[in-house]
This record gives structure tokens, sequence and C-alpha cells, in this order.
């Protein structure tokens, strides 16, 4: 299913992700949205986790307020907060009914915040996670189920005029690939980034050596850049240079981790979360030659000012 953009599609602002990456500064990707939902004092109980915020208009709202936040912090990349957005996440909880309603919810409160970033409007990323928990590889579904699943995801948000798709946490090589399949039938460009463990393996296990090179060719001339995420800065920071030598023909880049997950609300917000740090923490990893970067679970729109300041206008 290809992208049907309208005349009044307002995130058209001329920008795509290629212009982007062709810039001389590093792009940013925004923060958490689950944790900062939790954070705010909104519900992320399992397993619908962030998209309870989207089973009400006033929950949409809050959500649009975020991305607004996000966007005049200084992101790039505003992700859509669809990481549970699935038919088969919806299901666990009995509103499988409301596959499309949360799904438009989220892109159009992305939209919103997008909006309000002065004299300038990020682009709009796609999430799209695991089917099942993203720290279970070993409850991944099979190739072809993967496939068929995610190719509704995809075309869905495709349909719904999202100018990216962000494949992320992904921690196996099967799902990886279905995905990276699914995104490609779409027509829009795609980033993909992977969960993974020291000191260089998918969660699944699989050597990144042994899985990356047959995801390139997955994700053919639509793939724009591999990632890293949802890992603690002290994991990332040993497995990222792994990744970088794979992958020698696009950008590479890194969004960790702070906290820790868990099983009711699923997370634990650190205590203190230090943007600053976090800033010089990423600001390293940009001089092992990272060229997209931004924050996952437990970051917040402070973090990603922090980076926006670092990394420069």
């Amino acid at each position: 299913m290809r992208r049907i953009v309208k005349q009044e599609d307002p995130g058209m602002s001329g920008a795509d992700l290629s212009t982007l990456l062709r810039r001389s500064r590093p792009t940013l990707i925004d923060g958490a949205v689950g944790t900062e939902i939790l954070r705010r004092g909104m519900p992320t109980t399992l397993p619908l986790w962030s998209a309870h915020v989207l089973l009400s208009d006033g929950g949409a709202e809050s959500l649009a307020a975020l991305h607004a936040d996000y966007a005049r912090a200084g992101a790039d990349i505003l992700v859509t907060n669809t990481f549970r957005t699935t038919p088969r996440a919806l299901g666990k909880a009995g509103r499988s009914g409301d596959w499309r309603t949360v799904n438009v919810r989220a892109v159009k409160a992305a939209r919103a915040g997008a909006a309000e970033a002065p004299g300038r409007a990020p682009i709009v990323a796609g999430s799209i996670a695991p089917l099942e928990d993203c720290y279970s590889p070993h409850l991944v579904p099979e190739r072809e189920v993967c496939l068929a699943e995610h190719r509704r995801q995809a075309g869905l948000l495709a349909e719904l005029g999202v100018d990216l798709l962000l494949i992320e946490t992904m921690n196996s090589g099967v799902e990886a690939a279905a995905a990276l399949e699914a995104a490609r039938g779409t027509g829009l460009d795609c980033l993909l980034s992977l969960c993974v463990k020291a000191p260089g393996h998918l969660l699944s296990g699989e050597p990144l050596d042994g899985v990356v090179p047959g995801l390139l060719r997955a994700g053919g001339e639509r793939l724009r850049g591999v990632l890293l995420n949802c890992a603690a800065p002290e994991t990332l920071e040993t497995v990222y240079p792994r990744l970088a030598a794979l992958v020698p023909d696009r950008p590479t880049g890194l969004y960790a981790h702070l906290g820790e997950p868990d099983d009711r609300d699923g997370w634990t917000l650190p205590d203190r979360h230090e943007p600053e740090r976090y800033a010089d923490w990423i600001a390293a990893r940009l001089g092992d030659g990272a060229r997209i970067v931004g924050g996952c679970c437990g970051t917040t729109p402070d973090h990603i000012a922090a980076l926006r300041r670092r990394i420069g206008a």
C-alpha cells in the first residue's frame, strides 16, 4: 500500500528523511513517549503500555502536548505513539476493534505536536515495534505471521500519512527482516533500530555480523539508516562500534534508555535523569561516528533539548 498524501496534509514541510540525513549536523530523533506518559501521571499498565493514552480524545490531546514539547526541544523527527497499537497488542486488552481509531489518534497527535515547533516542522515517523514483548525474542512469531501483521500495520501508517517508518527495538533477525519487507512495500523510507546485548548480539542471541548484512539487503534502498536502541548506555557504547563497522554505506546511530523494565507499568523511572550527562554521553558517540541520535525509555524533552544544544541548530 502506497502512501496517499492529500493537498491539505499538515506534515508537508518540504523536508524529508533524505534531506535531514544529508545535512552536516546529526539528525535528532525525539525522546521517550511511554515513560514520559507515565511520568506525567497517565496509565501505562501492561499489556497496552503507551497505547492507554490513545483510548480517549482527552488522552490524545495530552499526547499531542507531549509531542509539542519534543518539537519545541528541537527534535528533527517525532515518532508516533504506535509501539503497542497493532491488532495483536490491542487484542490482548480486548480492544482490537479500536485498531484504526487509536492509530489515527496517534498520527494526528504527532502532526499536531510538529506544528508547534517555532519556525520549523519536524517530520513524523511511524513506529513499528515487535509484535510481542521487545525483551522476549522467544515469543517472536513465525516469519509469515510477522510479515502479514507488519504489512497490515505498516500499510495503515502509510495510509495515515507518516513521512517515514521507524522499525525499532527489533530483537530478532526473523522479525526485523519481515518488518523491513513490509515497510518496503509501502514505498516509504525507513530506519531500522535493533535491540541488542553485549558484546555484539541481538537479544535473540544472533551475532550482529551474522544478521546485519541480510537486513541491509531486506531493506534495500528504502532503508536509510541503522540504529541501536532500548538498552543502557553502557551496553550501547560497547555494541555500537560493531554495528557501525557492518554498515559502511549509510548513517548509523543510537538512542539509549534510562531506568529499568517493570512488570506492571512497563518501566521504572530513574531517580535521576541528568539531561546534560546524557548529552555528554551522546556527544562521545558522535565522536564514534553516530549520525542519528535521540532518547529511548526514561528520557524526556529536557534530554532532547540538551542534545539540540550540543548538536547545534
